[in-house]
């Protein structure tokens, strides 16, 4: 089993970063591919970024490339997201996935969850 605990969300303005990390427990982190996915109030949970497990692999919603980067540390048991030039339809909550497979961009291919954190973009 995988815990997965996210950190860094908040309240930012329209053009501001924020850097969202989540820590996992177990010793099989470094073989799984992460994701980061987001659910906005209303909407269904929608595919944001994911990393192979050795990192050398990433991908990424259109709505996010060249804004967002998703990154892993290993030897940490984290991967992170580093969001800039944030919009107000980036507001919603961040949930890290865990355990991926397969295309690695639909949630369904998740086992594991984060309980997720709230970043909010004001205009």
């Amino acid at each position: 089993q995988v815990q997965l605990v996210e950190s860094g969300g908040g309240l930012v303005q329209a053009g501001g970063s924020l850097r969202l990390s989540c820590a996992a427990s177990g010793r099989s982190f470094s073989s799984y591919h992460m994701g980061w996915f987001r659910q906005a109030p209303g909407k269904e949970r929608e595919f944001v970024a994911a990393i192979s497990w050795s990192g050398s692999t990433t991908y990424y919603a259109d709505s996010v490339k060249g804004r967002f980067t998703i990154s892993r540390d290993n030897a940490k048991n984290t991967v992170s997201l580093q969001m800039t030039s944030l919009k107000p339809e980036d507001t919603a909550v961040y949930y890290c996935a865990g355990r991926g497979h397969s295309t690695l961009q639909r949630a369904e291919e998740y086992p594991y969850w984060g309980r997720g954190t709230q970043v909010t973009v004001s205009s």
